[in-house]
């Protein structure tokens, strides 16, 4: 997977769920996706929470991007947005020493930063899944999609591959099947909770999932509020 910023609780399902976690470092950056953004709940809408990154080529990989010059500045009202807008939620006490550590992380490459947070999170919500750096592991990296993603797999020993519901358009069971690998695709269910007292939000950062329910309440999503086809 790639490495997302404070993703919604279905990543963290499928780390929970597979015996090994391969994050990407050696893929192109992509603008519009999540690696640098999220949304969390203002006023009781979603709105966006991004890091800035430093002008540079659009082709490079996410770890050689790095963090804007003004991030010092940036952080600082990254953290007071997410304050302001979950200062009244029940898991606030609990849940905001660690955005703080995540957010004052001094690495500014995007990669390092990024990978950091999950590491944290993880910890916190005490996911015991090894994560493997992906440029780490030795096979031609100059393979695209599919045909990486079944190189991995070999080259870690793998008999299944575990990709969010989304993947159903990207990868063929028939192809990983002669491979020698079983494809399967996880999909979270509809977890709703309350949100103060607005209109359920969902999707959102798991910033809000952890805001507004305790730890052992968010374990229970882990391990139950998923299926897999």
């Amino acid at each position: 997977m790639q490495p997302y910023l404070f993703p919604y609780i279905g990543y963290f399902q499928l780390i929970n769920a597979v015996d090994e976690f391969i994050v990407y470092d050696n893929i192109q950056f992509t603008k519009k996706g999540w690696i640098n953004r999220n949304r969390i709940l203002v006023n009781g809408a979603d709105a966006y929470i991004t890091i800035p990154l430093k002008k540079d080529s659009d082709y490079l990989d996410i770890k050689e991007r790095y963090l804007s010059d003004d991030w010092e500045v940036e952080r600082k009202k990254l953290l007071n947005r997410i304050k302001e807008s979950y200062r009244k939620a029940p898991q606030f006490d609990l849940t905001i020493p660690l955005i703080e550590k995540i957010v004052m992380y001094e690495d500014r490459n995007l990669f390092q930063f990024i990978f950091h947070s999950l590491l944290e999170i993880n910890s916190f919500l005490e996911i015991k899944t090894p994560i493997v750096i992906s440029s780490k592991i030795p096979i031609d990296h100059s393979l695209k999609a599919e045909k990486k993603v079944i190189e991995l797999c070999k080259a870690r020993s793998a008999s299944q591959y575990i990709n969010p519901i989304g993947g159903l358009e990207l990868y063929s069971k028939d192809e990983f099947k002669s491979q020698g690998l079983e494809l399967h695709f996880l999909k979270a269910n509809n977890i709703i909770y309350p949100q103060f007292k607005n209109d359920f939000v969902p999707f959102l950062s798991i910033i809000d999932v952890m805001m507004f329910n305790s730890k052992e309440t968010v374990r229970e999503y882990l391990n139950s509020d998923f299926s897999m086809q």
